[in-house]
């Protein structure tokens, strides 16, 4: 089943800043993680599985 970009509920981090620019935002989906650029909505959004965003999640975290 595809979901459609308008049902998505996308969200930035709380680390972004406060700024609204170079911001990325997720939307989690039941199979996959949405990201796209906040600063650029023309360009398309990309899907991660989720057990690819959670290995990217614990990479970021430790770095």
């Amino acid at each position: 089943m595809s979901i459609r970009k308008a049902e998505l509920a996308w969200f930035k981090s709380s680390y972004s800043g406060t700024q609204g620019d170079s911001c990325v935002e997720i939307a989690i989906a039941e199979q996959d993680v949405h990201v796209r650029d906040s600063k650029d909505l023309a360009r398309p959004a990309f899907a991660v599985g989720r057990e690819g965003w959670d290995e990217f999640v614990r990479f970021a975290a430790s770095a």
